[in-house]
């Protein structure tokens, strides 16, 4: 699903609350252990109580999103939207057999050979 200027949702999703350094948004759950059917894991209880104790945050999460989306369109300069803008680069320019690696909190993608793999 494209969001914004071609960026996918969760990717957006995920470089602006990192950049943000918002906790106990999605990603910040899913680094946790949270375990969300639309990761494709198996749900879990201690995965499913911390969505429980979060759901504020989560929906939070959701507007803060909204917002720097938002101000990104427009064209504002900000911590946020400039990460969103290196993210975006970074997805148009991936070539055949790339692809975009991020790790928990970082807002800065690297481009690695989809055939790497880390143990």
């Amino acid at each position: 699903m494209a969001v914004g200027r071609g960026l996918p949702h969760d990717l957006a999703q995920y470089v602006i609350e990192a950049a943000a350094g918002y906790r106990f948004g999605f990603w910040d759950l899913v680094a946790r252990g949270a375990t969300f059917a639309s990761t494709g894991r198996r749900r879990t209880q201690p995965g499913r109580a911390l969505i429980a104790a979060h759901r504020g945050e989560l929906a939070g999460a959701e507007r803060l999103a909204g917002l720097h989306l938002a101000l990104w369109q427009a064209g504002h300069d900000a911590e946020v939207t400039a990460a969103l803008r290196r993210a975006e680069a970074q997805w148009h320019d991936l070539g055949d057999g790339e692809r975009l690696v991020f790790e928990w909190p970082d807002a800065r993608g690297r481009v690695e050979s989809a055939e790497f793999s880390r143990s």
